[in-house]
This record gives C-alpha cells, structure tokens and sequence, in this order.
C-alpha cells in the first residue's frame, strides 16, 4: 500500500469516527423527573433482623410509583409506572442494597434497570441513597433501548417515605 492509499483510509477513517460519534451522541436522550412521595408506595416489605448488632436488618421489597399527572415521556410515549423489586442490608439505614426496576408504558411496552444503591443515614436522621445501574432490555417500541439511569433521594422504607430525583440517559441501538 502506497503513502497516498494509507493517508486516504487514515483520513476516511477518521471522517467516519467522527460522523459515528456525532450520529450517536445525536440519539441520545436524557429525561429527568422528581418522584412524589405521594406516589411512591411500598407494595410489600420484609425485614429480618440479622442478629449481630441492634439495627442490622436484611429486607426483600417491592416498590410502585404512579405519575398521575406530568407522566415523563421516552421515545414518544409517556410513563405510567414504575414497579421495582430489591434487597438492603442496612444497619439504621446506612448499607448497601440491589434490585431491579420494571418501567412500564401507557401502550404497555416495558424497559428494564438492573441497580445498585448506597444508603447513608446523615447526622440530622435522615436517610439519602444515592442508587445507579444500567437499562438493561425492553420490549416493543423499547425493545433496542440501552442506557444509564442515576438517581438520589431521601426514604424511611418504616415509614414508607421515599422522595426521589432521576436521570436517564438513553438511546436506542438498531
């Protein structure tokens, strides 16, 4: 191969990573929303009490948060729910926790984020979680959805308190 033929290809090569990473980074989406307490609930929650030190509690839960009005939209189509199963080993709140959030759409198309949390109980009472994980597959209109979700808030699982923000960002691989 002549030093003209290498230049050409170095030079399309460079062309087209670019003009891929532009096409990419044009698809992706990002959508932001508060979670309400109001409607947030917790559907089922079992704690056990680990037995080494007060407070330490393992737990297995399921989630439901509805939006009533405002619904986030993706890809054209607006939220309806959210159902998320999980487990925490937390002493007084403070620990580690994983699980699993079905989103599900007004057409009934779903996409999936398999997660991971931290908790941490400040010094004022409060408990924060700080909870990330990747969007892991979906159906119908979501079945090629790919992305990132990151999320914080402040929750008493007791009291069955959890306020929220998210962020996703997504897009869709063809």
């Amino acid at each position: 191969m002549n030093q003209r033929t290498m230049l050409s290809l170095a030079t399309a090569g460079v062309i087209g990573f670019f003009a891929t990473g532009m096409a990419v980074a044009q698809e992706k989406e990002r959508v932001s929303f508060r979670t309400l307490p109001e409607n947030f609930k917790y559907t089922q929650q079992l704690f056990i009490d680990v037995g080494d030190e007060p407070g330490h509690q393992v737990r297995v839960y399921e989630n439901r948060t509805t939006f009533p009005s405002n619904p986030p939209v993706f890809n054209g189509t607006k939220l309806q729910e959210i159902w998320g199963r999980a487990t925490s080993d937390y002493t007084d709140n403070n620990g580690p926790g994983t699980g699993y959030s079905v989103y599900v759409f007004e057409n009934g198309d779903k996409f999936f984020i398999r997660w991971s949390l931290v908790a941490q109980r400040d010094g004022s009472g409060k408990s924060t979680f700080t909870l990330v994980g990747p969007i892991t597959g979906g159906t119908g209109k979501f079945a090629g959805i790919r992305g990132l979700m990151h999320q914080g808030g402040t929750f008493d699982p007791k009291a069955g308190f959890n306020d929220n923000q998210t962020d996703i960002e997504y897009w869709m691989e063809k």
